[in-house]
């Protein structure tokens, strides 16, 4: 039974990466890019393994009676629980993608990866999750377009408005000086016809 449990650092939530480019579950993340979150021994560390136990906590707390209290073993636990469910479920993606030769795991891999690991009732909730956060995303893409143009259409209204009158202006001033100018033009006739 002792022999079931592992050494100290692996009950403690250490994970050791041997060979990060094997493209086995420990490739779920490129560490070559991360090496300021592996040790010298070669291991995460925790709290990069880890959800955050504050997120963790407020998102039981979504669930719970707003009178209900939280422990800290049960934040910790579930911290645990969740991080590794995360890793589980990404880990079997990753492989997905090796063996496809793709570097990016996507929404679909994950949704494949949960039902491949007998997570049925996950994968096909999560399929209509992401299909509702797209068509949001699109939503509010074309909000922002709408916006940007109903913007652009008011500031080049109020641009013409200013030409307009600025038009307005230098054409009452053209009206006056063409005034002026015949006015000059009926006293030069006069004067020359009185010399």
């Amino acid at each position: 039974m002792v022999d079931n449990l592992g050494n100290n650092r692996e009950r403690e939530g250490f994970h050791h990466y041997n060979n990060c480019s094997s493209g086995g579950p420990s490739s779920t993340t490129n560490i070559s890019h991360h090496q300021d979150q592996i040790d010298h021994h070669g291991f995460i560390k925790e709290q990069d393994r880890l959800l955050p136990i504050a997120n963790v906590g407020r998102i039981m707390k979504q669930i719970l009676p707003p009178n209900a209290k939280i422990s800290k073993e049960a934040k910790e636990t579930m911290q645990e629980c969740v991080s590794e469910f995360i890793s589980f479920v990404t880990g079997e993606a990753s492989d997905k993608c090796h063996k496809e030769k793709r570097k990016t795991v996507n929404g679909d891999d994950i949704c494949w990866a949960l039902a491949a690991l007998g997570f049925d009732d996950y994968a096909e909730p999560l399929k209509s999750l992401k299909q509702i956060v797209i068509k949001q995303r699109v939503e509010a893409s074309l909000n922002n377009v709408v916006s940007n143009y109903k913007t652009s259409a008011k500031a080049v209204k109020e641009r013409a408005s200013k030409y307009k009158d600025s038009y307005k202006q230098a054409h009452s001033h053209f009206s006056t000086l063409e005034v002026k100018v015949t006015d000059l033009q009926a006293k030069i006739k006069d004067l020359e016809q009185n010399r």
